[in-house]
């Protein structure tokens, strides 16, 4: 067995990988049946509407899953790119260059296509890959992981480059404190059980893909119409995302804000989302009253909101940064100034400008799919795609140089 695998393998793997994903559908999804109906008399998760969607795999799914192993072979190589190059006094050549980590582990709740996207960015990345999935999607995440060994065989690679680790929680923890094989980075993909869970075990490092709690603030000098579509695309395009829009902040002094609240609030309720909101907003039949602050610390991942009143932009930057996950939240306004300060001034993974927060995502921005979206500040920030899950390394080249 290689030490490495040179570019051109690891992309005969993909490739194949590919080929496999897109003949095999059929035993995907019949595979991925059974965890549904597994699921589906499980009565912990009845009511768990995102945890459903982020396991069911159709034939939409098995789609992004090939253009995402496409968009992998497509890249470049992330491993070996010089970073930096100096020339000592003495002559020595000094180089800098981006190496894979070694091994991967990723630990994720629910979702199969986590076994081939982010499988296939750490792969492509050089790593070899330990994935963890839950019990809930092990059907699923099995034939998945038959078919990675299928492409690796066929490239006369070791199968060991993709491993699948059938643990339960015990096992998984004991895994976490003492591990039976080297582990470089743990990339836990789920909620913050998960990941509080994979933090106080891991004697390695973690990249948290944190939790999302996204804001939208409308500035007084918003669109209106541009809000609106920017609220409910945020909340109801796809409840489990991270993306996903949680929180509402409407600026006093906004033009007839009485009848965008109205408009908002007929919207949401079309779509059935349960609708929060603090007590500008108590002369609303239709919106829950605010129990306590801490609302606005959580995120839903379901068909629900909270909307509240605030007096100016310098107040909106200064409650999300209380309460988001850090990981997006959004400005609309016509005003270039006021939005440029926003996004200077909101600690978040990524800021947007009269743009639904749903584009966190490594595809949407250019990545070609993405491993995780880190609310960390180390050492990537927001998503994280092929050319961010590597580290680096130094070269020296001389010929007897002593210090």
């Amino acid at each position: 067995m290689s030490i490495t695998l040179n570019i051109s393998q690891r992309n005969l793997v993909l490739q194949r990988m590919a080929v496999l994903v897109d003949h095999q559908r059929e035993a995907i999804i019949e595979a991925n049946n059974k965890d549904l109906a597994s699921y589906s008399i499980s009565d912990s998760h009845q009511d768990d509407k995102a945890m459903y969607d982020r396991l069911k795999v159709d034939e939409s799914k098995i789609e992004g899953m090939l253009a995402a192993l496409q968009q992998l072979t497509d890249q470049e190589d992330p491993v070996g790119v010089e970073r930096f190059r100096f020339t000592h006094d003495n002559g020595m050549q000094v180089y800098n260059k981006t190496a894979s980590f070694g091994t991967v582990l990723i630990i994720y709740e629910s979702r199969p296509d986590v076994t081939i996207e982010a499988a296939g960015i750490a792969f492509k990345s050089g790593n070899r890959i330990l994935l963890k999935g839950g019990k809930e999607s092990l059907n699923s995440n099995l034939e998945i992981v038959r078919l990675w060994h299928q492409a690796l065989v066929e490239n006369d690679i070791d199968k060991d480059w993709v491993q699948y680790l059938n643990y339960n929680r015990q096992e998984t923890r004991s895994f976490l404190e003492k591990p039976t094989q080297k582990v470089d980075l743990i990339v836990p993909r789920g909620g913050e059980k998960l990941i509080e869970f994979v933090k106080m075990h891991a004697t390695c490092p973690v990249i948290v893909s944190g939790r999302g709690n996204n804001f939208v603030y409308v500035h007084k000098e918003a669109d209106r119409a541009l809000a609106l579509d920017n609220i409910i695309n945020g909340k109801t395009d796809k409840i489990s995302a991270c993306n996903a829009v949680d929180k509402v902040l409407i600026d006093k002094n906004l033009p007839n804000k009485e009848g965008f609240v109205r408009n908002l609030i007929t919207v949401l309720k079309n779509y059935d989302v349960e609708i929060l909101g603090d007590k500008s907003l108590a002369n609303y039949e239709e919106v829950t009253p605010i129990s306590n602050d801490a609302i606005w610390y959580e995120e839903f991942l379901d068909y629900k909101i909270v909307i509240g009143e605030i007096e100016g932009s310098n107040k909106a930057i200064s409650k999300i940064n209380q309460y988001s996950g850090g990981h997006s939240a959004a400005i609309i306004t016509g005003n270039q100034k006021e939005a440029e300060a926003f996004m200077a001034s909101v600690d978040c993974a990524a800021v947007y400008h009269n743009v639904s927060t749903r584009f966190t995502d490594g595809f949407q921005l250019g990545l070609g799919g993405e491993l995780a979206i880190s609310t960390d500040k180390l050492h990537q920030r927001g998503p994280i795609g092929l050319q961010h899950l590597v580290t680096n390394k130094w070269y020296i080249h001389g010929d007897g140089q002593i210090r």
